[in-house]
Parts: structure tokens; sequence; C-alpha cells
């Protein structure tokens, strides 16, 4: 089936076109939630699919995306800097353009993107944070989300860690807005912004051990308790498989 009938199919069904490779497996995930021991209820405890991160796609990449790899490239060069140190691997997969960036050039990439006449990424929407513990060596993700209001685009920047040394620069110098998104990543992840002008948590208690939204966090909690009646942490809730 051709790209451009997928793309066709795509646009009228609005669900997005299956992937054309099954990039890079990570691991091997179970039930609805990943629950393994007996707390997943949502009844769908036997699904079994694989983790894939994409893989990296090769020229041309199409539309305007060659466009900008083509001058991020160039600039970095003019820089003296080789862009495959920089950038680890360019995915273009359900309609985005992601950039795999090394974290020691992520903010001399993310400065490029944003004053390159032909680049312009003047806006970073905010950091996530997310979690693969089967991405041995580099299980911490933060992603990018980069608009250009000049040329009307948006890009993807993407930098992994390993959980035994999340650090990372921070981008507040280049994105001031990223001053809360990186301190929500932070205290929900655990990722080290390093350069940030305060990294404190933002949403949980200052002595709140542990970093709620990795994978490997335990799913028990607190009990809420309502007028007398209480309602069981996660942990302790019946299944119903």
């Amino acid at each position: 089936m051709s790209e451009s009938r997928n793309q066709d199919e795509q646009n009228r069904s609005g669900v997005p076109v299956p992937r054309s490779d099954t990039g890079e497996v990570i691991g091997v995930r179970k039930g609805m939630f990943g629950a393994g021991n007996g707390g997943d209820t949502s009844g769908y405890g036997g699904l079994v699919r694989t983790v894939a991160l994409p893989g990296a796609a090769s020229r041309p990449y199409g539309g305007w995306f060659d466009e900008v790899a083509d001058e991020l490239e160039g600039a970095l060069e003019e820089q003296d800097l080789l862009p495959e140190n920089a950038i680890e691997k360019t995915v273009v997969d359900r309609g985005e353009l992601t950039f795999h960036i090394a974290r020691e050039h992520l903010a001399r990439v993310a400065r490029t993107l944003r004053d390159d006449p032909a680049l312009r990424f003047e806006l970073c929407t905010g950091v996530s944070g997310v979690h693969f513990p089967g991405d041995k060596g580099r299980e911490l993700h933060a992603v990018y989300h980069l608009r250009s209001l000049t040329h009307g685009r948006l890009i993807r920047l993407e930098v992994s860690v390993p959980d035994e040394d999340p650090h990372l620069p921070s981008l507040v110098e280049v994105y001031p807005t990223n001053d809360w998104h990186e301190r929500e990543a932070y205290d929900f992840f655990g990722l080290v912004f390093d350069g940030h002008p305060a990294l404190t948590r933002i949403m949980m208690p200052d002595d709140w051990q542990g970093f709620p939204q990795r994978k490997d966090y335990p799913l028990g909690g607190i009990a809420v308790e309502y007028k007398g009646a209480q309602i069981p942490a996660p942990d302790q809730r019946r299944s119903y498989s």
C-alpha cells in the first residue's frame, strides 16, 4: 500500500496508520496497565503486546521535514559540531518529526533551532518525562515540543538518560517557559535538569520519597478517608480477574 494511500486512509478514519516497521522492541507488556500482581481490574489481564520505539527514518523524510533537517545539520556544521555527534537519530512517525539529541549537545541544538532564521522554533511548549524500564541504559526520556510561529511548524526533540545518571541540561535560558515544566518532570520522573534556577518539587511535598510517574513506582499508596468511610490504597483493592 503506497504512502499516499496510507495517509488518505488515516485522514478519513482519524486512526493513525500502522507503522511500516516493528521499530526497536524494548519489552513486552501484559494487561491493560502493565500490572502483574493482581492490581489490573480492567478485564484485560490477558492482553499481551510488545513495547516498541519507532526506528530511525531514512531520507527523504517528506515535505518540509527534509528542509528542517538540512538546515539544522548545516547550522551545526557551521559551529564546528558534526551533526552525527549531536543527532543520534531522526524519526518520522505518526506525521511527526523527532530529533533524538545527545544530552551534552541539547542546549546548543535548542539554541540553534530557536535562532537560525530558516528554522526559528521560538516556542517550547514544555518538556514531558517518559519512563521505559526496559530501555536499558536510557530508561528516562525527556520530550520537548518546539513550535515555529514564523514558519508554522512543529517538531519534537527527545533526549534519553539512564536511571543511574538522570542528568541533562536545563533549557530555561533558551526557553524561559520551561521553568515549571522542568520542575514537574523532575518531581514526577526524577529527571535532573542541570542549571535550572530552582529545581524543587512543584506538586509533591518536599520530603516525598520517589517519583510517582515512573513505571516501577509502587502501585500502593495512601488510603483515602471520606467522613468515616475509607477507600483502600490501590494495591489493597480487590481484583476482578
